[in-house]
């Protein structure tokens, strides 16, 4: 019976050292790839940031492309939860995206690191990985769906949605975007996607309510 204890016990050790080195090399990749030039970090560039091998980095990791996307849901998973509770109690689909867009691009301003890395790992992937591609469809469907939206594809009007954004995201990290940027951009994307101009400046300029939970990554 000790030795079985023993050997649990060993187990669990080795488990906890595995996510404690797992989480290390996740922290590093945010670190390299939140800097202007992290689009061409390497698995090297990451492992010596965390201190470890590059063996025990791809003992972790199968490549670059399995730890961005780790990356990309460690960073956007909890904020997303957050926006998406915040605007399902919006009634109108135009509304739900403004407030979107207007979420993560207030938050590229505030934390530059995390644009940084999400305008990075956006290059090389899924724009704002995969939860917010589905997320941003599903609006756009829901819009069209609501007649409020007048695009030829859902598609389509998520490509503007998402693409546009991320743009934005990189002109605010530049320097060259103004204090009222997410809402022009917001206000923008909306009328692209067939929301009268008056109508999207409105939606685009609502009072921008407080996240639904108080950690968002």
């Amino acid at each position: 019976m000790r030795k079985q204890i023993d050997a649990g016990r060993r187990v669990e050790v080795g488990r906890e050292r595995r996510a404690r080195t797992r989480a290390k090399i996740i922290a590093a990749a945010f670190e390299v790839l939140g800097d202007q030039s992290g689009l061409y970090a390497r698995a090297e560039d990451v492992a010596t940031r965390a201190g470890v091998t590059r063996a025990t980095f791809y003992n972790h990791f199968t490549s670059m492309a399995d730890l961005r996307e780790a990356l990309s849901f460690e960073m956007t998973h909890g904020f997303l939860e957050a926006v998406t509770a915040t605007i399902s109690r919006i009634a109108r689909a135009s509304d739900r995206s403004a407030l979107a867009v207007r979420f993560y691009l207030h938050r590229a301003r505030a934390d530059r690191r995390w644009a940084w890395s999400m305008i990075n790992l956006s290059a090389a992937g899924v724009i704002f990985g995969a939860e917010t591609f589905r997320q941003a469809e599903q609006t756009v469907r829901e819009g069209v769906e609501e007649g409020v939206f007048a695009t030829q594809s859902v598609a389509l009007g998520r490509d503007l949605l998402l693409g546009t954004t991320l743009a934005a995201m990189g002109s605010i990290v530049r320097g060259g975007a103004d204090d009222e940027y997410p809402e022009t951009v917001a206000a923008s994307i909306l009328f692209a996607l067939g929301v009268p101009l008056e109508q999207a400046a409105e939606c685009a300029r609502q009072p921008l309510p407080s996240l639904s939970v108080s950690s968002v990554d």
